[in-house]
C-alpha cells in the first residue's frame, strides 16, 4: 500500500539518479559500466512496477469486476506491490550503507546517520499522510523499518538470508499469539497513551503488531532485499542462482499451501473488510490482516493460508520470491537488451522517484476527485490516465533534474551528517 518501498529512497519509494549510465559509489567492488547500469537501472525498472501495482489497488477497479487477464493482474497487484517496494526498501538501505561492502568507520557511522534521518522523515510523513488517507498509508512503516535496520546494515548477505529466514517462519506464529493476547480493551488502553495515535490512526501498536504492514512481520521482506543488495546482481551465475531461488519459494510456498488449506487458501481478503480510515482510499489487499486486532479473531487454522497480506509464512515465503522474480527478470531484462532499456527509460524514470509518484498519487486522486478502487469503480481509465502522468511527469522532470522532488528534499534532510565525526 502502500505502502506499501516505498523508495536514495527509502524508496519505498526512493530517490535515485536519472535513468543514464552510472557506476554505484556505495560499491566498493569495481564494475564494468555496462554492468553497472543494468544492475541499477533494473531495480529503478522494479520500482516503477512496484509504483504501477499500487495504482492498481488503489485506482483501478476491485477483484470483483474483473474477470479474465485484469483478474490477475488485479490479484498480482493486491499485496504483491507494496511487498515489492518493501524488498526494494533493504535493498536501497545497502545502497547507502555499501553496496557489495560495508561501509566502516567514518563513512559508516554517516551512513548509519543517514538511514535514521530518512527513517524518521518517513515516519513524520507518513503520519500526516495517514491523518488524511488513514492506515493505507505505508510510508510511517517504512521509517520503522529502517531505524530496526540499522543493527543488519553491516551483516554479510549469507548472515541476512537466514535471519530473514528465520523471521518469515517465526513471526507470523508470534504476531499470531501476540494479537491473541491484545484484546480492544488492552489496545485502546495503549493507545489512549500513545502521542502518534492522536495524531493519526496510525500508532506505535500499529506500527509493529496490528498495522497492515507490521514491522513485526514485514522486516522479513526488508531483510531480504538487504540480502540481495549485498549480491552482485550483475554476475549471471548469481541471477540464476536467485532465479531458481524465487521460482522455488513460490511454488512450493503457495503449492504447500494450496495442499494443508485447501482451494482457497491463496483468495484474496481485499474486499472483505474495511479499513477503517478516514481517506477514501481502499486497503493494499490486506484489508483484514491476520494480526489485526481490528477485526474479528481468526482460528489458527488461517496461518496455513498465502493469500496477499494475510501476513502468515506462506504468504511471506511467497511474496519474498515473487519480488526476486521481478527484481532478477527486471534487471536481467535491461542489462542484456539495449533496445528495451532505451524504450523503458520513461517507465525507468518513475522507478527513479518513486516516492514523489507514491505520495504524488494520493495528492492528485484527492484533487481530481478519482474514485478508489471500490465496488463503484468499474472502468481502467482512471488507472491508465494515473500511470501515463506518472510516466510523462518523471520523463520530463528527469531530464532538468537529478532527483525527484521529494527525493531532493529527502536527500538535503541527510546533508547535516557530513558534520559527524
Amino acid at each position: 500500500m502502500t505502502q506499501t518501498q516505498p523508495p536514495q529512497e527509502t524508496s519505498a519509494p526512493q530517490e535515485n539518479s536519472p535513468p543514464r549510465p552510472r557506476t554505484s559509489p556505495e560499491s566498493a567492488v569495481p564494475t564494468s559500466p555496462g554492468a553497472s547500469m543494468g544492475r541499477l537501472v533494473g531495480v529503478d525498472l522494479a520500482r516503477a512496477l512496484a509504483v504501477f501495482g499500487m495504482y492498481v489497488v488503489h485506482i483501478g477497479p476491485p477483484l470483483s469486476a474483473t474477470d479474465g487477464v485484469a483478474s490477475w493482474i488485479r490479484y498480482l497487484a493486491d499485496g504483491h506491490s507494496s511487498v515489492l517496494f518493501a524488498t526494494l526498501a533493504g535493498f536501497s538501505l545497502m545502497l547507502l550503507a555499501g553496496r557489495r561492502e560495508p561501509k566502516t568507520g567514518l563513512a559508516g557511522r554517516q551512513a548509519k546517520a543517514r538511514i535514521a534521518i530518512r527513517a524518521v522523515v518517513l515516519l513524520a510523513l507518513g503520519t500526516v499522510m495517514a491523518m488524511e488517507y488513514g492506515g493505507v498509508i505505508i510510508l510511517g512503516f517504512y521509517g520503522v523499518y529502517f531505524l530496526l535496520a540499522l543493527p543488519l546494515v553491516r551483516l554479510r548477505a549469507r548472515t541476512l538470508a537466514i535471519i530473514a529466514a528465520a523471521f518469515a517462519l517465526v513471526t507470523p506464529q508470534l504476531a499470531f499469539a501476540l494479537s491473541s493476547l491484545l484484546s480492544e480493551s488492552v489496545q485502546q488502553s495503549i493507545n489512549a497513551y500513545d502521542p502518534l495515535r492522536r495524531l493519526s490512526e496510525v500508532g506505535v501498536l500499529d506500527l509493529l503488531l496490528t498495522g497492515f504492514y507490521p514491522a513485526l512481520t514485514w522486516m522479513s521482506f526488508v531483510i531480504a532485499g538487504m540480502a540481495l543488495g549485498r549480491l552482485d546482481l550483475s554476475s549471471g551465475t548469481v541471477q540464476r542462482r536467485l532465479a531458481a531461488l524465487g521460482a522455488t519459494l513460490t511454488v512450493s510456498a503457495y503449492g504447500m499451501s494450496l495442499l494443508l488449506a485447501g482451494k482457497d487458501a491463496l483468495r484474496s481478503t481485499a474486499e472483505e473488510g474495511s479499513s477503517g480510515s478516514s481517506g477514501s482510499l481502499p486497503l493494499d489487499s490486506g484489508s483484514v490482516p491476520l494480526d489485526s486486532g481490528s477485526f474479528p479473531e481468526r482460528p489458527a487454522s488461517t496461518l496455513l493460508t498465502a493469500g496477499p497480506h494475510s501476513g502468515t509464512t506462506f504468504d511471506i515465503i511467497g511474496s519474498v520470491g515473487v519480488a526476486i522474480l521481478v527484481i532478477v527478470g527486471a534487471t536481467v531484462a535491461m542489462d542484456r537488451l539495449p533496445r528495451l532499456r532505451r524504450l523503458a527509460k520513461p517507465v525507468i524514470a518513475v522507478g527513479t522517484m518513486s516516492l514523489t509518484a507514491y505520495v504524488g498519487h494520493f495528492l492528485a486522486q484527492s484533487a481530481l476527485s478519482v474514485p478508489a478502487g471500490t465496488s463503484t469503480q468499474q472502468s481502467w481509465a482512471p488507472l491508465l490516465m494515473f500511470i501515463l502522468g506518472a510516466i510523462g511527469f518523471a520523463a520530463i522532470w528527469s531530464r532538468f533534474f537529478r532527483r525527484g522532488p521529494l527525493e531532493y528534499l529527502l536527500n538535503a534532510a541527510t546533508k547535516p551528517v557530513k558534520h559527524i565525526r
